[in-house]
């Protein structure tokens, strides 16, 4: 069996004397798209800052291909791309701009090469025809296309991919989780999502992780759809079924 692209060990993590999770464990195939998923709170961006680099366990250990995140922290950035949730494009600079931003702080690569290559990301995202806008010149999920395209300028093995498909209207919405699964097609890349939308999880999900902030940690872990099916945990039951766990008076 081939190593996993990442493992998490009894990870956990505190401010303080706040819990946020503890006890977390599970690995991400090679080619898999995993989402990691839960309600408001529960420490969803926390883990990815985790796997990413951005915020030490408190307990446990990750590795990504390999690398201790801990220790190896600059290995691990240079194999994953990330879109924020946000988008986090740089305003003032054209859509080509900013995916050959990484390309001019991290390669030698000329120019022409840069442009060359910032265009054929745009045109695997389908912004074929939009290089020379600027962030506030297109539409929420044009922007989120964008910074996928940006994740991918370095052509890394891991995307991570912070709540894609938020604030985005169910049609734009099924068009990114379709753009996920063909870049997946394409690429051959592993995919971490965070995410709390059901129809996303349900359509690009391969399996999925689920942190609770009331349980402090995980509470399922599996595929999406068998989860909902046989899930002995009334908020894994909850989540899945897109029902409240405490019937309102009246009801």
């Amino acid at each position: 069996m081939s190593a996993p692209a990442i493992s998490v060990e009894g990870v956990g993590q505190t401010f303080g004397k706040r819990v946020i999770f503890q006890n977390v464990s599970f690995d991400i195939a090679v080619g898999e798209i995993f989402v990691v998923l839960g309600g408001s709170g529960c420490g969803k961006s926390t883990l990815l800052k985790q796997m990413i680099g951005l915020l030490s366990p408190t307990a446990g250990q990750i590795t990504v291909l390999g690398h201790d995140v801990a220790r190896e922290t600059d290995a691990v950035r240079r194999s994953i791309g990330v879109m924020f949730q946000s988008g986090a494009l740089f305003g003032s600079m054209t859509l080509i701009d900013n995916i050959m931003l990484p390309l001019a702080l991290f390669t030698d690569l000329p120019l022409a090469a840069r442009q060359d290559i910032a265009r054929l990301k745009l045109a695997l995202v389908g912004l074929a025809d939009a290089e020379n806008l600027l962030p506030s010149e297109i539409s929420g999920g044009m922007a989120k296309r964008a910074a996928i395209a940006r994740a991918l300028a370095l052509d890394p093995p891991l995307l991570f991919l912070d709540e894609p498909s938020a604030g985005l209207d169910p049609i734009t919405g099924a068009g990114l989780d379709r753009l996920i699964l063909d870049l997946r097609a394409a690429l051959d890349c592993t995919f971490v999502v965070i995410t709390h939308e059901l129809q996303s999880i349900f359509a690009i999900a391969d399996r999925c992780v689920m942190l609770d902030r009331e349980a402090q940690g995980m509470i399922a872990l599996g595929v999406p759809a068998e989860l909902r099916r046989s899930s002995d945990n009334a908020t894994v039951q909850a989540f899945f079924n897109r029902q409240p766990t405490v019937q309102p008076r009246g009801a």
